[in-house]
């Protein structure tokens, strides 16, 4: 996992016990976008390119690479400072928050979602995506002692800011995968 969190790290793992000498290396040159083809390898993926982005702000960083496969479950990925956050918090509240609000504003300027109908509920947007979050922090808070939800605010709204920008960004400059 660290090698797809930290793009182009190259790992290595090396035996020198006799009779069993090998070496293994890991080194994901596309990072987060590796790491979803990688999840979605098994899965029929509605579109072929991974949407991703990255914003650096106030000392703090996230990265998100995102695509929806024919599935019918969420997969969200949440890391903070390379610790996987499996309990989720700000970063993956902020993620799902933003996307929600994204894909029923391009629905509705696109003409999908007309003027009287409901807007797209969160989970039914997140059926079938495969989704990493990674955050990187200067002082990260985790509640609990496995260090598995974040609790840093501020991080939470710079995943919000970034996903309603960048993600609007990729789904205009990418009509066919939005769609």
């Amino acid at each position: 996992i660290m090698a797809f969190l930290n793009k182009g790290l190259e790992i290595r793992f090396r035996d020198e016990r006799v009779g069993r000498q090998q070496e293994i290396s890991y080194q994901y040159k596309g990072g987060l976008i590796d790491f979803v083809r990688h999840l979605n390898s098994s899965k029929e993926s509605l579109f072929k390119k991974v949407a991703s982005f990255e914003v650096t702000e106030d000392e703090q960083q996230v990265e998100i690479a995102l695509q929806w496969s024919t599935g019918y479950y969420e997969g969200l990925h949440g890391f903070a400072n390379g610790i996987s956050t499996i309990d989720g918090g700000m970063h993956e509240e902020g993620f799902k928050k933003s996307l929600t609000n994204v894909a029923n504003k391009y629905a509705r300027a696109k003409g999908t979602l007309k003027e009287k109908d409901e807007n797209l509920r969160g989970e039914d947007i997140r059926e079938g995506l495969t989704a990493i979050i990674s955050v990187r922090l200067q002082d990260p808070q985790f509640e609990g002692q496995t260090k598995a939800k974040l609790g840093n605010v501020p991080v939470r709204s710079l995943v919000e800011r970034a996903t309603n920008e960048k993600l609007a960004e990729w789904f205009e400059e990418n009509p066919r995968e939005a769609g």
